[in-house]
């Protein structure tokens, strides 16, 4: 169960930011201290998977032949073929296009090289890179747990954001998000919770209420 402090501060900056006309996320801003970003090792890079979910659609593609192809298109939102892989590193735009619009990308492994070679240059900087999985694989649950997984990413900000739901969700699911995301930052600093030296809690849009 979420602490009551998070509760009440989610609430807070759900209540305070006026009602757009789109799904407005809800997202965490948090600030580091006492933490050396130049030194690689000291970098965050999460995945986290939410134990409430994002709260909205997230797509995934796949990069993917033969019968694994066929089984994800019940599952991915998109599937892509070695054929296509060098349509799109001919296109630059396009794939500048593929790689923003899609949240997490798959791969079966052998393809691994090539997509490295032809996209990496445009899927690599975005942190969009695919995970590879076997040709014989049931892509279904790492799909699932994609679509409820959120990327933690410092690079050389102690300053970052991340979501943890829409402001459609229950403020109790927004806080169990929270406080499993902060518990998971925390786990991978040097000295854990000492490293975090404040955190904010807003919508897209809305203004930041001050959580720790």
């Amino acid at each position: 169960m979420a602490d009551a402090k998070t509760i009440e501060a989610i609430k807070k900056a759900v209540e305070s930011a006026p009602e757009r006309k789109f799904p407005e996320s809800v997202e965490v801003a948090i600030n580091l201290t006492d933490v050396d970003l130049s030194v690689a090792k000291n970098r965050l890079d999460e995945e986290v998977v939410l134990p409430k979910g994002r709260g909205k659609p997230i797509k995934v593609c796949l990069f993917a032949s033969g019968q694994l192809a066929f089984r994800a298109q019940a599952v991915v939102d998109l599937v892509i073929t070695p054929e296509q892989i060098e349509d799109l590193a001919g296109n630059k735009r396009k794939a500048r296009e593929l790689a923003n619009d899609y949240h997490f990308f798959l791969a079966e492994a052998p393809l691994m090289p090539v997509i490295g070679k032809r996209l990496g240059q445009v899927l690599g900087p975005r942190g969009r890179m695919p995970r590879p999985i076997p040709p014989n694989a049931d892509p279904a649950p790492m799909v699932r747990s994609l679509r409820n997984t959120v990327r933690v990413r410092t690079k050389n900000f102690r300053t970052f954001h991340a979501p943890i739901g829409v402001r459609t969700m229950a403020v109790e699911d927004l806080a169990d998000n929270l406080d499993f995301l902060l518990q998971r930052i925390a786990n991978k600093l040097e000295r854990g919770k000492f490293n975090i030296q404040s955190a904010f809690v807003k919508t897209t849009m809305g203004p930041a209420v001050k959580y720790l």
